[in-house]
């Protein structure tokens, strides 16, 4: 039973979270990006947060990349770590 309440409580919160997230979610386009990128990188020092710019640049800016898509790589994640945790080798 606690396995159930752990489950329980990682997709809940994963799911609620990333809904929660897509639904606040400042853009629609990459230009939008592009200018929510710069303004939410502003305050830090150029460089401070290179995997962040990285990940800017280099992924959430080209052409047809949809936040929503992450969605069931991150439930995969969680749901593979459930069943090893249940299952352990």
């Amino acid at each position: 039973m606690a396995m159930a309440a752990h489950a329980y409580s990682a997709l809940d919160a994963y799911i609620y979270g990333f809904a929660l997230t897509k639904m606040n979610l400042p853009f629609e386009s990459t230009t939008d990006i592009a200018d929510m990128a710069e303004t939410m990188l502003e305050p830090f020092p150029l460089g401070e947060y290179p995997n962040l710019a990285d990940f800017i640049s280099e992924h959430a800016m080209k052409p047809g990349y949809d936040f929503g898509d992450e969605f069931e790589y991150g439930l995969d994640v969680i749901l593979d770590g459930l069943d090893r945790a249940q299952n352990p080798v």
